[in-house]
């Protein structure tokens, strides 16, 4: 692999951002100009709330496919992308429960209420939403600064928790066909799986590496007397 693509520079960091925030934009302009050119077929509400969704989770499983990307390929760099993608997530999340609220429901709350607590679909889906709304109000460097690493680190981790909702979200809301549900199961069993895998790597490295040496000891010579 080239040291230009190990080690790109500023200015390159800053391409590849403007080139992948285009490409997260793309889905959100296509679904608008289909609304406007009236293209989205018999039913554009639940065409365009199928589709916010189904980005949501994409870009979830995007986002927690950083981590091992960057760490098979050697291009740390990677990570610089996770924060933009996950908020992308929140945004395409947001998105489509307001497209649920507004388009569907017409700001029903009572039905909208029932909705959450009756349909397992939905109340997945609105937790995994709630979820979310933490993580991208702490996605800046002055959050974690506040918080301290520690903290940050353990509230972000609820990710893992979101994907599953999400997945079971999509799962549930499908009645017949399947396989992009599966897919998307499968998707994320190998990334959960993965990071499970280094948990035991790391354990097993920690229990084989010898105990510490007290530092009152150190460079001491230790003498028998005999009583």
């Amino acid at each position: 692999m080239s040291r230009a693509l190990q080690h790109p520079s500023a200015d390159q960091i800053g391409a590849i951002k403007a080139f992948v925030f285009f490409l997260c934009m793309l889905p959100a302009a296509q679904l608008i100009l289909g609304w406007r050119a009236d293209s989205l077929g018999a039913n554009p509400v639940e065409t365009i709330t199928h589709a916010t969704g189904a980005w949501t989770l994409r870009l979830l499983l995007i986002t927690l496919a950083v981590t091992p990307l960057r760490r098979y390929t050697g291009l740390h760099w990677l990570v610089r992308l996770r924060r933009m993608l996950g908020l992308f997530a929140f945004a395409y999340g947001m998105a489509h429960f307001g497209i649920y609220l507004w388009l569907d429901h017409f700001f029903d709350w009572q039905a909208i209420a029932n909705d959450i607590l009756k349909r397992p679909y939905i109340t997945v889906g609105f937790a995994a939403l709630m979820l979310m709304v933490p993580l991208a109000l702490t996605s800046n460097a002055a959050a974690i600064k506040r918080m301290g690493g520690r903290r940050w680190q353990a509230l972000h981790r609820s990710v893992y928790a979101i994907a599953v909702f999400g997945v079971l979200h999509y799962w549930w809301l499908v009645k017949a066909d399947i396989l992009q549900p599966l897919i998307y199961s499968a998707v994320l069993a190998v990334l959960l799986g993965l990071r499970a895998w280094w948990r035991e790597l790391e354990r097993r490295r920690q229990l084989a590496a010898p105990p510490p040496v007290a530092p009152s000891l150190k460079g001491k010579v230790i003498r028998i007397v005999p009583k």
